[in-house]
Formats: structure tokens, C-alpha cells, sequence
């Protein structure tokens, strides 16, 4: 008699592998599935990340009107349409048309160099000159960083021609600490992004279908409880969240050369430990909705702004910091910030106790109001 609840514990933890072997063949079954839980997010990985690759080199799109004929003048457009850091709009000869192209939001800026820039005065062996940065009004800030750089290249240029000491100065240091790049911020959004997708649209779009065709009604007919339910289709997302996550590491190395600092283990880890908690959410919202129309609008909801608030496409340093300070408490923050210090700043899981804490509290009340609203039909 003392063995029966431990063989009726069993019983019940084979039902619950039996159902998630049923949902995740459902899953490699379910082409529609398999498109928004890893193609659609690799979708959006191929596309920040065509517009944050080599973000690093900041460049401005210029125009430049020689209208000197200087062997100086020359040299220097050379110079300036060899670098890196401007892209010179060959095509723009004359000021009037890189005007025209400005106020249509085309160019940054034009450079000018006067008839008499790069001529050498009388009595001086050195060319010399004042040439002209123009910007709209409406980018200045473009305009006056343009204008820094330019007169940056020309200072270089001085000292070559004039030897004067300045009094004062400034010694740049390299400091030994990895800084992010935008695509390190947008590559861990959209590992969040994934995640997100999977652990709310995946429930909200199969329940009220389930529902419909009166399967969850007669599952609940049988002595499947509402726990193994659950624990099933949580086993099921976490093999289709690895996948997703899995593939679109290997892109986001292979194709924009990510470097990963963390340990893969580990971040496997915290991943499933986020689709754990992001699926109460879903199984919150498909569970009580009786049919699509109340899921789609009630996951809209709340999917919407954790996206935007959670540091999912952009980087939440850039919110006012009341904001900040808000989005702090969203359910999808913790997983984005723990994913960002896994795999860009070579973090351990001992060292994000406050995002797994987070996580933590959320899993508990999401599930309680998961079980709470539940119905099977």
C-alpha cells in the first residue's frame, strides 16, 4: 500500500511525457508553427541586423563642390572621397542640385571649397583656405559633428605645414572593457522577441482552436489534470524554443559574426527557464479565451508593449528614466537584460540573481492566474 503513491506519481509524469511528445510532433507537423516560431524571427534577425551591420563606422552622406582647381584642392577631394567616415556623392556638381538634395533629406551636409582654397598666399610656402560645411537647419547636430570632423582632418593637416606647440591637450586612452554594439542589443530583443513569440502566440493560437473542435472538452474527460497539461506543453515549447534559439545563434554568427562571451549551457538554461514563464502568460490568455476574437485582442495587449518597453528593438538607456525605471518590472525585461549579459558580456547565472529573482516572482503569479482562469472548453 506504501508504494501506490509513488507508482501513481509516475503514471501521472508519463502522461505528461506522453502529451509532450503529442505537441511537439504536433509542432514538426504544423508548418505554420514552425514558420512564426523560427523562420518569422529569423526574418526580423536578417533585417536589424542588415541595418546595425557596421554601425561601428558612424559615415555621413555628403556632397562635395570642388570649385577650386589647386593641386591641394584636389588632393583633398581625393582624400575625402577615399575615407570611410563620408560617402561622397559623386553625381552632385554643382551647389544648386546638392542643395536640392538636401532639403529632400538625401545628404547630411556639403562641403565646399572655394576658388581660392588650397592657394598659397603671398609670402607663404603652405597652401591654405576656409572651406564651407552646409546643413539644413532641421539637422544640426549632423551638421556640427560634420563640421567637428572636417576641421578635425584639417588640424591634422596644419601640423604638417605650421610646428606650434599647444599649451594644452588631450591624451585618448584605450580602456581594456567591451562595449556593445547595436546589433548586440538588437541580437538579444530578438532572442526575447523569439521567446516571447513562442510562449504567448503559441498557446493563444492553438487553444481556441482546440477548443473549437472540442478536443480540450473531451481531454478533460479523461483523468488528465490541468498540471500535466500545463507541465506537457511547457516541455513541448521549451524543445521548440531551443531549436529557434539554436538556429538563430547560428546566423547571427555565421552571417553578422556575433561573438558570444557566455557559456551556451547556460544561456540554453536561463532560455528555457524564460519560455517557462512566458508561456503562463499564454496559456493565461488562450486558456480563458472562449475563441479567437477574445485571444488576439487580450494577447495584443499585452504583448505589444512589453516589445517596446522592453528593450526588444531599441535600448531601454534611451527612455526617459521614469521609464526606465517602470519597464524594470515588465515580464519580458529580466529575459532580455539576462539574455544581453549571457552572450555579450560573458556574465554567469550567479551573476544575474536579480533578473532570475524577477523571473521568479513573475512565474509564480502568472502561473497562479493561469490556473486560476483555465477553462477547458
Amino acid at each position: 500500500m506504501e508504494k501506490r503513491p509513488a507508482k501513481s506519481f509516475q503514471n501521472q509524469l508519463r502522461t505528461v511525457m506522453v502529451f509532450t511528445k503529442l505537441s511537439t510532433r504536433r509542432f514538426f507537423r504544423d508548418r505554420l508553427a514552425q514558420f512564426f516560431s523560427i523562420l518569422f524571427p529569423l526574418i526580423f534577425l536578417f533585417v536589424f541586423g542588415s541595418l546595425t551591420k557596421g554601425n561601428g563606422n558612424v559615415s555621413f552622406s555628403i556632397a562635395l563642390i570642388n570649385q577650386s582647381k589647386t593641386p591641394f584642392a584636389t588632393q583633398l577631394t581625393h582624400n575625402i572621397e577615399s575615407s570611410k567616415t563620408f560617402k561622397v556623392n559623386t553625381s552632385l556638381t554643382t551647389l544648386s542640385a546638392a542643395e536640392n538634395k538636401m532639403h529632400q533629406n538625401q545628404l547630411d551636409g556639403i562641403i565646399v571649397l572655394p576658388s581660392n582654397f588650397g592657394a598659397m598666399q603671398l609670402g607663404q610656402s603652405y597652401p591654405s583656405g576656409q572651406a564651407k560645411v552646409l546643413y539644413d537647419e532641421t539637422n544640426s547636430g549632423t551638421g556640427q559633428t560634420l563640421t567637428s570632423l572636417l576641421q578635425a582632418t584639417f588640424a591634422k593637416i596644419n601640423t604638417k605645414f605650421v610646428n606650434v606647440k599647444e599649451p594644452l591637450a588631450v591624451n585618448g586612452q584605450v580602456l581594456n572593457t567591451k562595449r556593445l554594439t547595436s546589433f548586440d542589443y538588437t541580437f538579444s530583443g530578438l532572442l526575447g522577441f523569439s521567446i516571447i513569440g513562442l510562449g504567448i502566440f503559441g498557446p493563444v493560437n492553438v487553444f481556441p482552436e482546440l477548443k473549437k473542435q472540442g478536443i480540450l472538452r473531451r481531454l478533460h474527460t479523461t483523468p488528465l489534470k490541468t498540471w500535466q497539461y500545463f507541465m506537457a506543453t511547457m516541455f513541448s515549447q521549451a524543445v521548440t524554443g531551443i531549436i529557434s534559439i539554436a538556429v538563430m545563434f547560428a546566423v547571427a554568427i555565421g552571417f553578422f559574426h556575433l561573438k558570444v562571451d557566455g557559456n551556451y549551457l547556460e544561456i540554453a538554461l536561463f532560455t528555457i527557464y524564460s519560455i517557462f514563464m512566458i508561456l503562463g502568460l499564454g496559456l493565461a490568455i488562450g486558456g480563458w479565451a472562449k475563441n479567437e476574437r477574445q485571444a488576439a485582442p487580450l494577447s495584443n495587449i499585452i504583448v505589444f508593449p512589453m516589445l517596446f518597453l522592453s528593450g526588444t528593438f531599441f535600448p531601454r538607456y534611451l527612455m526617459p528614466h521614469w521609464l526606465q525605471t517602470t519597464t524594470n518590472y515588465l515580464p519580458l525585461t529580466p529575459v532580455i537584460d539576462g539574455l544581453r549579459l549571457l552572450t555579450t558580456e560573458g556574465k554567469s547565472l550567479l551573476d544575474i540573481g536579480p533578473q532570475l529573482g524577477l523571473i521568479a516572482v513573475w512565474f509564480v503569479l502568472i502561473y497562479v492566474i493561469a490556473f486560476r482562469v483555465f477553462k477547458w472548453e
